[in-house]
C-alpha cells in the first residue's frame, strides 16, 4: 500500500523530487501567464484595423471591398507564416521567434500610422501578418514544454482566452487613440497601441523560459503513459526521418485534415463577426465609430471566456477525443448568429454577441488543445502552425467574400446567414471525423 502511494506520488510529481516539482510548477505558471499577457497585447497590432475601418472609409473614401482586400492581406501572410514558423521556432528556439515577432509587428504598425497610400499600407500590413505569425505556433510548443497532456486544454485555453481579452483591448485602445490623437484620424489607431506592445515585450524577455532545461531541470515525465510513449515515438521519428518529417506525418492523418477544415470554418465565423459587426452597427443603425467599436466588446469578451472554459471542460471529460465538444459549440454558435440578424444594438444584441463569441472561439481553443495532443512535445508547434495556416486561409476568404457582398449589395442578412451556415458545416465535418473513434484508445495518435 505504501509502495503504491509512493509510486502514485512520483507520477503526480511528473518525475521530479518535491523541491524540483515546486520549481517546475512555479515556472510553468510564470511562462503561461507571461505568454498569455504578451499575446493579449499582440492583438492591439492586429485587430486595430477592424476597429479603424469605418474611419478609414469616411476619411479616405475607401470601400468595403478595398478594406476587405486590405484586411485579407494579413490573413494570407499570417497563415503562410504559421506554416513555417511553428517548425522553425521548434528548431531554432521558440522564445527567439516570439520576442522578435512582437517587436517587428510593433514596428510595422508604427510605419502604417504615417502612410496615406493604401498600396503601401497593404504591403506593410502583409509584413505585419508574417511578424504576428511568429508567436502563436511557437507559443504552443512553449506551453507543451511546461504543461503535461491532461492539462494542455487548460493551458492552451488559458492563453487563447487572453487573445480574446486582447480583442477587447484592441477595441479599447483604438477608441482611446481617437480621444488622445483626435487630429490624426484613423492613423491614431496604428500609433497608440504600439507603445503598450513594446513595454510588454521587454518585460517578457526577463521572465519567460522556453523549457525546464533553462532552469536546470530535466524534461517532465507525463503521468499519462500513452502520451509519454507518443512523445518518445515522435521524437524518434524526427531523429530518423529529418526535421521536416512532422509535415508528412501530420498531413497523412485524415482526422488531422478534418481538423484543418474545422479551424478554417471557425475562423470564417469568428472573423466574419469581428471584422464586420462594428461596420454593421455604423452603417445599419447609424452608430458613431467609437460607439460601434465599444458596442461590440461583448463579442471578443465572450470569445475570451469560451476559449478558456470549453477546453478546460474537454480536459475533464473528452481529453482523448475533443470532437463532441466541437459539435456542441458549432450548433449553439450557428443558432445564436442566426438569431442576431436584424437585432438593434442594445442588451439583447450584446448578449447574443457574447454567446456567439463564447462558442465560436471555444472551437479554436479545442483546436489548439488538439494540436498539442497530436504533436506532443515533439512538434506541437508544427501542428499548431499548420492548423493556424488553414485558420487564416478561412479568415482571408471571409474578408474578400463578405467585403465583395457588402460592396455590391449591402446585404447584411446574407453575411450572417453565411456565418451560421459555416457553423452547420463544422458540425457535419466533426461528426465525420469522430465517426469510428475508439472510445478507449481515443484519437490522440
Amino acid at each position: 500500500m505504501n509502495n503504491n502511494a509512493t509510486s502514485q506520488k512520483k507520477v503526480d510529481m511528473l518525475g521530479y523530487t518535491p523541491e524540483q516539482f515546486k520549481l517546475f510548477t512555479k515556472n510553468a505558471w510564470i511562462v503561461l501567464l507571461a505568454f498569455s499577457i504578451l499575446y493579449c497585447f499582440l492583438y492591439c497590432g492586429r485587430l486595430n484595423l477592424q476597429y479603424t475601418m469605418p474611419a478609414m472609409m469616411a476619411e479616405e473614401g475607401w470601400t468595403e471591398l478595398d478594406l476587405g482586400i486590405l484586411s485579407s492581406v494579413l490573413f494570407w501572410t499570417y497563415g503562410i507564416g504559421h506554416l513555417f514558423n511553428g517548425r522553425l521556432g521548434e528548431i531554432f528556439g521558440v522564445n527567439r521567434f516570439i520576442i522578435a515577432g512582437m517587436f517587428l509587428s510593433a514596428g510595422a504598425n508604427l510605419l502604417i500610422g504615417f502612410q496615406s497610400s493604401i498600396v503601401i499600407i497593404a504591403i506593410l500590413w502583409g509584413f505585419n501578418g508574417y511578424f504576428q505569425s511568429m508567436l502563436w505556433s511557437p507559443g504552443m510548443a512553449l506551453l507543451s514544454n511546461w504543461w503535461p497532456g491532461k492539462r494542455r486544454g487548460f493551458a492552451t485555453g488559458f492563453a487563447n482566452a487572453f487573445s480574446g481579452f486582447g480583442q477587447v483591448f484592441a477595441a479599447l485602445t483604438v477608441s482611446l487613440a481617437f480621444v488622445i490623437m483626435p487630429g490624426s484620424g484613423w492613423k491614431a489607431g496604428f500609433i497608440v497601441p504600439v507603445v503598450i506592445m513594446v513595454i510588454i515585450a521587454v518585460l517578457y524577455i526577463f521572465v519567460a523560459k522556453d523549457s525546464p532545461k533553462k532552469i536546470g531541470l530535466k524534461e517532465y515525465v507525463d503521468s499519462d503513459a500513452k502520451r509519454n510513449e507518443q512523445d518518445e515515438e515522435l521524437k524518434q521519428l524526427i531523429a530518423e526521418k529529418g526535421k521536416l518529417y512532422p509535415y508528412i506525418y501530420l498531413f497523412k492523418k485524415w482526422r488531422f485534415d478534418c481538423w484543418l477544415l474545422i479551424i478554417a470554418g471557425s475562423s470564417i465565423a469568428r472573423y466574419g463577426l469581428l471584422t464586420w459587426v462594428p461596420t454593421y452597427y455604423v452603417q445599419e443603425f447609424g452608430v458613431d465609430v467609437k460607439d460601434g467599436a465599444l458596442g461590440t466588446v461583448l463579442l471578443p469578451l465572450g470569445m475570451a471566456f469560451g476559449t478558456f472554459i470549453i477546453p478546460w471542460i474537454s480536459d475533464k471529460f473528452f481529453s482523448d477525443n475533443r470532437l463532441p465538444m466541437v459539435i456542441i459549440c458549432a450548433v449553439v454558435a450557428g443558432a445564436t448568429v442566426f438569431c442576431f440578424m436584424k437585432i438593434e444594438p442594445g442588451a439583447l444584441a450584446g448578449a447574443l454577441l457574447f454567446i456567439a463569441g463564447f462558442f465560436i472561439y471555444a472551437i479554436n481553443g479545442l483546436v489548439w488543445a488538439y494540436a498539442t495532443d497530436v504533436g506532443g512535445r515533439a512538434f506541437a508547434g508544427t501542428a499548431a502552425g499548420i492548423l493556424d495556416c488553414f485558420a487564416y486561409l478561412g479568415a482571408s476568404v471571409q474578408a474578400i467574400y463578405f467585403g465583395s457582398v457588402l460592396t455590391s449589395s449591402g446585404n447584411w442578412t446574407l453575411v450572417f446567414t453565411a456565418i451560421a451556415g459555416v457553423c452547420i458545416a463544422i458540425v457535419v465535418i466533426a461528426i465525420v471525423a469522430g465517426w469510428g473513434v475508439n472510445k478507449k484508445e481515443g484519437e490522440i495518435k
